[in-house]
């Protein structure tokens, strides 16, 4: 029946952990754990989706915000990329055949730096070899015999052509144009003497002139030919003052190709670059006509250092810092770039391993959300040149392409998933593999010994003192209270870490070298009341009377309702008055909040179920009648939720049974179309809201709260709100039905329908039914008298 129902023992309102079935006695004999705890499932999803190479099955991990995911999977990646290559380093080198296409090369660990700085002694060998050998007496003898044995020639033929000009009367002559015969002596000459003479004058200079063009192209083929000499001199001179250093570092990669290849390619390129130079480097260093820059390696990723596949997280995932940068440098008022200046992102530093990233920040970045994903279609990365509003780009690069390989993990919440799933169509190609992050785990001993070695590792790390296993034992109760279930404990260890630095700071305060349990309790403490200002405020308008709440006494159509409220983290709960008004209509239950658009649509539904709990108890062999007001008094914000319809509809029925309601009670709970009692949130602040109120007027031993009997396992509230239990001062019910609670409600039995539907006397269902029927009778009777009387008129 009804009327058994009883108030719950102190020992049911709280899951209390032994600290002596802890085998410990501080933490300081545990040894700190870096496993991810509690997440079977979302270990063996991350155990699968490091397994599995194949391309698509990246992982996206979903949780809530808070479980210690990005710290968790990262060490546990360390701790299995251990067992894997280490990737190797990646370098951009000079590309001899595209200058602006720099060409990426990958290199075994650690190499990367050694041929750079191979490269670099080699760069400062052959410069110092090419000067010496460019400035020896013997290199600047033979060009000097080369310079004078053109000169030599190229003047003998003039010479000669000038001796036989001069004998016929001409003369070579300097014009603006080059070389030109002329008249010698007298300009006049040439007008003198007959025709025939002066015929026979013109053609001996076109003579001359066609002589003096046919030397000047000999001396052309001279000066060609002594250019060749020279650059087959400086060539020669050049191979033999750099043999021996390349010859040494070829053998030290003897069978690498590439870097056998890249130093034949050097080696040509520098020759060339000395035998275009040299005839014009006079006073100048060698270094300031040949471009020794190229020669330098970019080795964009060193791995040298690197044990395994790195794991790199990434809290700012913008397109440079993914995918690195081009970088520019001034040259007059343009940008130049240069190969050496590129810059590695994270996914090149990943690149053989495992990038996390969180989901939200990466999509809001669109750009480098869609580049991503073709990054892993292509399985490459390309760096590109950005886009600029500054100066000029003088040159462009675009570096080829470095292959990649990488495992990308996400991590957001369902809703982030379910949105890239519907609304991006690669999405469910590229991450093919889901790891859910529960909030909770199973409390068990060696669940909570895991809570112990979480505790230890943040001591370790964090250099707190050790905690005593009483700490520990208060830690896990706190544990159960965020998982609001005695039976789970949290998965939020972000949270836990928290106090636990909290309760250290408390502990170091007191001098204690151990942290004990009142030092948790210190932190949780201290914590609430720098956040709980709003919460003192409201309750002092309740005690002071501006908010009307009765603790005592009894009221129709008037019950203790609970609610929550959230200020930042900082969740409290407090109560407030619902009321019920009613009265002769057909329109039903109207609730004030919903008719003013304060309501949102859990709420709404939650008076709707009032409705049809309404019909069908008591309009199953009579007509139903009704007008009904239902509102949350002194409520000016939104109304959301259906943990009070069970409340709204015990005011409803007091108000038609006008059976008074005990106002030293709270109720929450959500109601059902069969009046059945349904769980809800916050149980706990809810119960400690209204327990604040009644302690602070005085507790009498007739308060207390009802509460959904599928809420008991939730329960894990506050010591003072046991302990007053405990000494008979509150008292808390546990629920199942609507009868249930109208008894302790109203201190009169429900009742039990017959099968006619009718209800005996004395109980509040007859009440109500036979007030539904008189309001029913009533509105039939005005109804009729008020068509009689438009007849008679």
């Amino acid at each position: 029946m009804a009327g058994q129902v009883k108030p719950l023992s102190a020992d049911n309102l709280r899951m209390v952990c032994d600290p002596n079935r802890l085998p410990f006695e501080t933490t300081a004999e545990l040894e700190p754990t870096t496993a991810i705890i509690g997440q079977p499932r979302a270990t063996k999803a991350l155990e699968f989706g490091m397994g599995l190479k194949s391309k698509g099955y990246n992982i996206f991990v979903t949780g809530s915000t808070g479980t210690g995911r990005s710290t968790a999977i990262r060490h546990f990646l360390q701790e299995r990329c251990g067992l894997e290559p280490t990737p190797d380093d990646l370098l951009y080198i000079y590309n001899f055949e595209a200058a602006h296409r720099p060409q990426a090369i990958n290199l075994p660990p650690g190499q990367g730096n050694v041929f750079s700085e191979h490269m670099q002694q080699l760069v400062e060998a052959v410069q110092l070899a090419l000067t010496q050998a460019l400035e020896s007496s013997s290199y600047q003898d033979a060009v000097h015999q080369m310079e004078q044995k053109l000169i030599g020639q190229r003047e003998g033929k003039l010479d000669a052509l000038e001796h036989k000009a001069t004998e016929q009367g001409f003369e070579l002559h300097e014009s603006p144009s080059g070389l030109v015969i002329t008249p010698a002596g007298d300009d006049d000459a040439e007008s003198n003497g007959t025709n025939g003479e002066q015929q026979a004058r013109r053609e001996t200079q076109r003579t001359l002139q066609v002589e003096l063009q046919n030397i000047l192209r000999e001396v052309r083929i001279l000066e060609r030919e002594a250019r060749e000499e020279r650059r087959q001199l400086d060539r020669t001179v050049a191979e033999a003052a750099i043999k021996d250093e390349f010859e040494t570092l070829r053998e030290q990669y003897a069978g690498q190709e590439i870097i056998l290849n890249y130093m034949d390619a050097v080696r040509e390129d520098l020759l060339d670059q000395v035998i275009r130079a040299a005839p014009s480097m006079e006073d100048k260093d060698l270094d300031q006509v040949i471009d020794m820059r190229r020669y330098e390696i970019n080795v964009l990723v060193n791995n040298g250092e690197g044990k395994g596949a790195p794991v790199i997280v990434q809290l700012n995932p913008t397109f440079e810092n993914l995918f690195g940068r081009l970088e520019y440098e001034p040259q007059g008022h343009a940008m130049m770039a240069h190969f050496t200046q590129m810059k590695a992102g994270d996914l090149h530093r990943a690149n053989g391993g495992y990038l996390i990233m969180y989901a939200l920040d990466l999509v809001r970045q669109r750009e480098t959300w869609e580049t991503l994903k073709r990054a892993l279609k292509a399985q490459e990365i390309e760096m590109r040149s950005p886009q600029s509003d500054g100066p000029a780009i003088a040159n462009s690069l675009w570096p080829q392409p470095i292959p990649l390989s990488v495992k990308i993990i996400l991590l957001g919440n369902s809703h982030h998933y379910d949105s890239l799933y519907w609304t991006d169509e690669e999405f469910s190609d590229l991450f093919k593999v889901r790891a859910d992050f529960s909030d909770t785990m199973p409390r068990d001993p060696a669940h909570e010994l895991s809570y112990a070695e979480f505790v230890t590792s943040r001591c370790r790390e964090e250099k707190l003192r050790p905690f005593g296993r009483d700490a520990i034992a208060r830690i896990i109760e706190h544990g159960a209270r965020l998982a609001e279930h005695q039976c789970k404990l949290s998965t939020k260890f972000g949270a836990i870490a928290d106090l636990v630095r909290e309760a250290s700071y408390w502990a170091s305060i007191e001098n204690h070298e151990v942290v004990s349990a009142g030092d948790v309790r210190a932190a949780l403490r201290e914590r609430d009341n720098r956040a709980n200002q709003d919460a003192e405020e409201l309750r002092e308008a309740i005690l002071e009377g501006a908010i009307f709440i009765a603790t005592e006494g009894e009221t129709i159509g008037q019950v203790n309702s609970l609610s929550v409220r959230e200020d930042g983290e900082f969740v409290y709960g407090h109560p407030g008055r619902i009321s019920a008004r009613t009265f002769m209509g057909d329109n039903g239950v109207i609730h004030i909040e919903r008719e003013t658009d304060m309501d949102g649509p859990i709420h709404t539904k939650g008076v709707l179920t009032l409705n049809a709990y309404i019909g069908g108890t008591y309009a199953q062999h009579q007509p139903l009648s009704l007008n009904a007001s239902l509102t949350f008094e002194q409520t000016y914000g939104g109304i959301e939720g259906d943990s009070a319809s069970s409340t709204e509809l015990y005011a409803l029925l007091s108000s038609l049974s006008l059976c008074p309601v005990r106002q030293g009670i709270g109720v929450t709970g959500s109601v059902n179309q069969r009046g059945e009692i349904q769980p809800i949130g916050a149980v706990n602040e809810k119960i400690e809201g209204f327990f604040d109120v009644c302690q602070a007027r005085g507790l009498s031993g007739d308060q207390g709260v009802i509460i959904p009997a599928t809420n008991v396992v939730n329960l894990m509230l506050r010591e003072d709100v046991v302990e007053a239990v405990r000494e008979g001062l509150f008292r808390i019910w546990p629920v199942t039905t609507i009868d249930e609670g109208i008894e302790l409600l109203m201190c009169r039995p429900a009742g039990e329908a017959d099968a006619e539907g009718n209800y005996p006397d004395g109980t509040v269902h007859h009440a109500v039914k036979n007030r539904l029927l008189e309001l029913a009778t009533e509105l039939k009777s005005f109804g009729d008298a008020r068509e009689q009387a438009e007849e008679e008129d």
